[in-house]
């Protein structure tokens, strides 16, 4: 079998909330049934004594039924993180091709996300002219939105 990517997991102190963010913002689709997962196997395979954790994941648009999804999870117990920041060493963020991204930026802040930067363009030899900016979802993951167009 090839290699195919299906999802990518946030941790959610809220994962209700968050999943309305992002079918709210980004339009994001939910794919039933909500989970409820423990037992011995859940421990065995994440590494985490007594797992118990709840939540859905959500189609991303643009790739139709059987692309991938974003998984949206709690724990029961969960370890703090460090506020957000675009170095810090992991996974730095997900990112949306949007038509307007000062329009989905003030979605975002509605919806109760916040900017991490301004919205800025930059002319890409080669490629295009990029508009985009990084902002956070109501949890503090950093989020890209961006849009490419032909001019430069």
């Amino acid at each position: 079998m090839p290699i195919k990517y299906v999802h990518t997991n946030i941790i959610a102190g809220d994962w209700k909330r968050l999943a309305d963010f992002y079918i709210e913002v980004f339009g994001c689709e939910p794919v039933p049934p909500a989970r409820d997962l423990r037992g011995g196997w859940l421990d065995d395979g994440t590494g985490v004594s007594h797992a118990h954790l709840r939540g859905m994941h959500l189609r991303l648009p643009g790739h139709g039924k059987t692309g991938p999804t974003l998984e949206i999870y709690a724990y029961d117990n969960m370890l703090e993180k460090e506020s957000p920041a675009a170095n810090r060493k992991g996974f730095g963020h997900i990112a949306f091709a949007v038509d307007d991204v000062e329009d989905i930026t003030q979605r975002v802040i509605n919806a109760g996300g916040g900017a991490l930067g301004k919205v800025v363009q930059h002319a890409v030899k080669g490629v295009g002219l990029l508009t985009f900016t990084y902002l956070t979802d109501p949890e503090g993951n950093i989020v890209e939105v961006q849009h490419w167009s032909d001019e430069a």
